[in-house]
């Protein structure tokens, strides 16, 4: 080959060449973009403890499917942090030492990053030692007693001064002074009577008579002759779990279902367990969110729950507090950039979100969320229609304003040194 066809050929030779370094290259970067992208890690694991059998099985099992539904709908819009979210559900089997022992081996040995746990009190302060240990994090999310706050728990359920309190003074207005009051034996329902005896007090009501039962205990016969004896202008409900169906059935039977009633524990899910026979127009309920709320918001969380587990299922106030606390959660991890609760708890009390029933915003002081107070009656449907709500969000107070914190400290501890000992059968 001679120098004039050599010559010739080196500018093909050099684009053959830059072609072949192109190629190279470019197989080069998928080569590398495929091995050292980053790969998902791990799920994050949250523990999610409730009764799934006993007594208060039909209330709590319900807001397994609230954190299910959360859960699953954080999953589908990519999860958090690029990982997916994984439950790890256990059975409190309606047993506060159960709850405190489930919640030491998620945190411990199953290393759940947050608890959602819980309903009754009791269940809640045997596992409040637990979290509090761990300096885990839990969010509890049914309407409470109140005099407690833990800087390792969420409240997303009503305080006293939200649902309790407002409840009361809205039925000595509007139903009468004469109240009978009848609730579960334990910390929640002596302390809700605490309050309404107070303002019963205050008011001119008077408190004709008090019963508390074993949770899941019928109705006596003769707690039944008494309200009709006694012919109160309202009875206050403070009973939880199956105790509820016993209680309307029997109200029913004995041809008592027109005494009115304002419940403090019972939702739709219970009136739908009831059936109507049970019920009537004089029955009421106080929470902070109905399912016949009209907002798009909950036309969309209610067709989201339904479609997920079956159209005959309905929504309530726990069940839509167990699935905002997911969400709060959700933005605390990503704010955190981190699931270790630690970090979440520092970055959670800054958090609110869009909820079915609005803005569910967390108090920085209380670790409580802001909340609308409400009344509604209680339709043959299953359904709650609201008569009342409060104008604006009510931030919550979980130790009553109209005494002091030392007055209130003093309080709950004789109350719960008094349940624990009739739990011992003392004096």
């Amino acid at each position: 080959m001679n120098v004039a066809t050599r010559q010739a050929d080196a500018p093909r030779k050099r684009s053959q060449m830059r072609r072949l370094s192109l190629v190279v290259t470019v197989f080069i970067a998928i080569l590398a973009a495929f091995f050292l992208r980053p790969q998902p890690g791990p799920p994050i694991r949250i523990g999610v403890l409730h009764s799934l059998t006993g007594t208060m099985a039909s209330s709590e099992a319900p807001l397994v499917d609230a954190v299910r539904l959360a859960v699953e709908e954080i999953n589908a819009a990519g999860g958090l942090l690029g990982r997916q979210v994984e439950l790890q559900v256990v059975d409190g089997r309606s047993d506060w030492t159960t709850f405190a022992n489930e919640a030491e081996r998620l945190i411990s040995e199953e290393k759940v990053s947050a608890l959602f746990a819980c309903w009754t009190s009791a269940c809640r302060k045997a596992v409040k030692p637990v979290v509090e240990k761990h300096q885990h994090l839990m969010f509890y999310p049914v309407q409470y007693e109140g005099l407690e706050q833990s800087a390792h728990i969420v409240y997303t359920g009503s305080a006293p001064n939200q649902q309790i309190i407002p409840g009361t003074r809205w039925a000595f207005d509007h139903l009468g002074k004469r109240a009978y009051l009848i609730g579960s034996d334990y910390i929640f329902p002596r302390t809700a009577h605490r309050y309404i005896r107070d303002l019963a007090a205050v008011s001119g009501g008077t408190i004709l008579a008090e019963h508390l039962l074993p949770l899941g205990a019928p109705t006596r016969s003769a707690q039944i002759e008494e309200i009709r004896r006694l012919q109160p202008d309202v009875i206050f409900n403070t009973l939880n779990g199956d105790s509820n169906l016993h209680f309307f059935r029997a109200l029913r039977d004995a041809g008592l279902e027109k005494t009115p009633v304002l419940s403090f524990s019972i939702a739709e899910d219970g009136l739908t367990a009831m059936g109507p026979d049970a019920f009537h127009p004089s029955h009421y309920a106080a929470w902070s969110y109905f399912q016949s709320l009209p907002s798009a918001s909950n036309r969309r969380f209610v067709t989201a729950f339904k479609a997920r587990f079956g159209a005959d299922r309905v929504t309530s106030d726990p069940i839509e507090a167990a699935y905002v606390g997911v969400l709060l959660w959700a933005r605390a991890v990503r704010e955190a950039g981190t699931e270790i609760p630690e970090h979440v708890n520092r970055s959670i009390v800054r958090q609110s979100v869009a909820g079915p029933s609005g803005v569910a915003a967390i108090d920085g002081a209380t670790r409580h969320l802001w909340k609308t107070f409400r009344i509604g009656r209680a339709l043959a449907n299953g359904q709650f229609a609201e008569v009342v709500s409060s104008e604006e969000t009510v931030r919550p107070t979980p130790f009553p304003g109209y005494r002091g914190f030392a007055d209130w400290q003093g309080i709950s501890v004789a109350l719960e040194a008094k349940s624990d000992a009739d739990h011992r059968g003392q004096p």
